[in-house]
């Protein structure tokens, strides 16, 4: 399936964010690619301000238009406040679930090891990035995949430590999803609320 594998920094300045992980780049030029993206730019619309939060949770979660819009309106059916709902929908994905864990350094390496065979959900293999885990769910490394580099790296650095919706076996190389996420958990700097109003239109 098609990803954005283009200039990553260019798309977090043209959004306003490092949404993709620590960026010198970005941290020299926090402001929008091209020639007069440091210059005094007009107001922009409200509809402008709701496509650019958009576009930013899209980049961040890693999803192509489709799959983030159907995501939506997956979470507009279940009862509940539709963008804090939305947002544990993308969080209880798979690739996502892996990189809050510490498995993989970013969603992207996270997408490149369920893909590859290299994850289980409840000890079967499961090579669907956009699976959604569900509380209670094992989710763990193939036992022949633990010695690989890119995993025994990710998880040196204890990311899985940080979030209280994820208990870590560090001796099996597993992590149980606990629970959905309240939204104050949530780390992203998303304001969902624009979101929702943008595809209620």
């Amino acid at each position: 399936m098609a990803r954005y594998r283009g200039p990553k920094t260019k798309i977090a300045r043209k959004l306003g964010a490092p949404i993709f992980g620590p960026d010198k780049a970005f941290e020299k030029k926090n402001y929008p690619p091209g020639q007069h993206g440091n210059s005094r730019r007009r107001k922009v619309s409200e509809y402008g301000v709701q496509l650019k939060e958009k576009q930013k949770a899209r980049y961040t979660y890693g999803l192509l238009e489709k799959q983030f819009y159907n995501t939506f309106k997956k979470a507009d059916a279940i009862k509940g406040i539709t963008g804090e709902v939305f947002l544990q929908l993308l969080e209880s994905r798979l690739d996502n679930v892996i990189f809050r864990m510490g498995i993989a350094p970013t969603r992207s390496a996270a997408r490149q090891l369920v893909s590859h065979r290299h994850i289980t959900v409840n000890d079967n293999v499961v090579n669907i990035p956009s699976y959604q885990v569900s509380p209670g769910d094992i989710v763990g490394v193939r036992e022949k995949s633990k010695s690989l580099e890119v995993i025994s790296d990710a998880l040196s650095k204890g990311v899985h430590t940080k979030y209280s919706w994820i208990e870590w076996d560090n001796n099996l190389l597993t992590g149980k999803f606990v629970n959905l996420p309240e939204r104050d958990e949530i780390p992203e700097n998303i304001r969902e609320q624009l979101i929702v109003e943008l595809y209620s239109k």
